[in-house]
């Protein structure tokens, strides 16, 4: 989060630490670069990442951008499951 602090600009500087797994991923994917997003993976794991993605509630699903929402729905689909071929 401290490498990419201007991507929570609204949130107060004592509550970055603070950030769920939820908000993180959600924001590296609506607006992080794709070597951002290549590290969140390091950083939290493909599994992770998608354990969280897709137990997104209604609501928070709809916080994603709709073309992020179906890019990465099929690739944490398949790298999640561990099928990379």
């Amino acid at each position: 989060i401290e490498a990419h602090k201007h991507q929570f600009w609204y949130t107060p500087e004592p509550e970055k630490q603070n950030i769920s797994d939820s908000l993180l991923i959600e924001t590296m994917l609506n607006y992080g670069t794709l070597d951002d997003i290549r590290e969140l993976l390091v950083v939290l794991s493909p599994r992770r990442v998608a354990d969280v993605f897709f137990s997104a509630s209604e609501r928070q699903i709809k916080n994603y951008y709709p073309e992020v929402r179906h890019f990465f729905t099929l690739v944490l689909r398949k790298y999640a499951s561990g099928n990379t071929e």
